[in-house]
């Protein structure tokens, strides 16, 4: 039988209280430990539970009805909605337009906010604080305030901008069915420039200043520091901001729906924006309230759900073997 003197541990005598017994069993730390553990976890596994798995769940049963979202679903549809959604061609151009949204915004910013990043974390640099909180002020701009002041400016001064890049007839960008999307692309590099700043300014901060000192001494230049010391570092985090920033940009909705309402002929309509037509009514894109379908709405919604999923996937696996390299 094993001693009971080895499942104990030392306890320093307080000063306060030399009552105190000098020993606790370690057993009654680690039950105290567990217990606090689920105490401090339920109100989280609370809200986790109703207002996340209660709405996936019962979005998952309405995509089965027709529902207008006003008295209870009856009409049973079964999975006509999934075959209705992978046949829609307008579907598929909202979908085409948010990957074009994201392969050209994700890279542009990124690299954007990196070359920036290193400039400013330049300890040498005057009014350095100056300019990140420029660029930064878009990030805690209302998005909506933000696309509502660039749509009013393109709309009463868009015909202007095009006849200085010789447009002809002029036009406004936001009105053409060529410079639609590109102007809500814009619009989204422009307003969340700042956050990718301030994470690539944070993971420059990791980079022990020891290295720079020893590739100096040795005689590496900036470039060979910056090839050989800085981006290798700072690739696990550089990782998951790549990927923050995709799945940011799939989600992509004020900015096509405020700037330019979808339009024009659907020019600019994302997957999001595609979504809110059938789920509240979306005139301003092309479609009647009568249009409404909360049923098919969910069923879409669940489908680009399902896109985002495969992405975060991929995004573990890449992590897992940035973090071996």
């Amino acid at each position: 039988m094993a001693n009971p003197n080895l499942l104990k541990i030392p306890v320093q005598k307080s000063a306060a209280n030399p009552a105190m017994p000098r020993t606790r069993p370690i057993w009654s730390l680690r039950r105290s430990e567990i217990v606090w553990g689920y105490l401090f976890m339920i109100p989280f596994v609370v809200l986790v539970c109703v207002f996340t798995l209660y709405p996936i769940l019962g979005s998952l049963r309405i995509t089965l009805y027709n529902w207008n979202g006003l008295d209870n679903p009856t009409q049973f549809v079964g999975l006509r909605h999934f075959a209705e959604v992978a046949k829609d061609p307008y579907f598929w151009n909202a979908f085409k337009n948010t990957v074009v949204y994201t392969a050209v915004l994700v890279p542009v910013q990124l690299t954007l906010a990196l070359l920036l990043a290193l400039v400013l974390n330049n300890a040498k640099m005057r009014f350095r604080t100056f300019y990140r909180t420029v660029y930064f002020l878009p990030v805690v701009t209302s998005l909506a305030i933000g696309a509502i002041a660039v749509r009013l400016m393109l709309g009463r001064g868009g015909a202007q901008i095009s006849e200085l890049f010789g447009i002809d007839p002029p036009i406004s960008p936001i009105a053409s069915p060529q410079f639609a999307l590109p102007s809500v692309i814009l619009f989204g590099i422009w307003h969340s420039f700042g956050i990718n700043l301030v994470y690539f300014l944070a993971a420059l901060q990791t980079v022990p200043e020891e290295l720079y000192d020893a590739a100096k001494v040795d005689g590496a230049n900036g470039n060979q520091r910056l090839l050989y010391i800085t981006l290798p570092t700072i690739r696990p985090l550089a990782t998951i901001i790549v990927f923050f920033a995709i799945l940011g940009s799939l989600q992509v909705f004020e900015q096509s729906f405020v700037l330019t309402g979808g339009g024009p002929f659907f020019a600019s309509e994302v997957v999001s924006g595609y979504i809110y037509s059938y789920a509240f009514g979306g005139s301003a894109v092309g479609r009647s309230v009568s249009s409404v379908n909360i049923g098919y709405a969910s069923a879409t919604s669940l489908f680009m759900s399902l896109v985002v999923l495969g992405i975060t996937i991929i995004q573990a696996v890449v992590l897992r073997r940035t973090r071996k390299a």
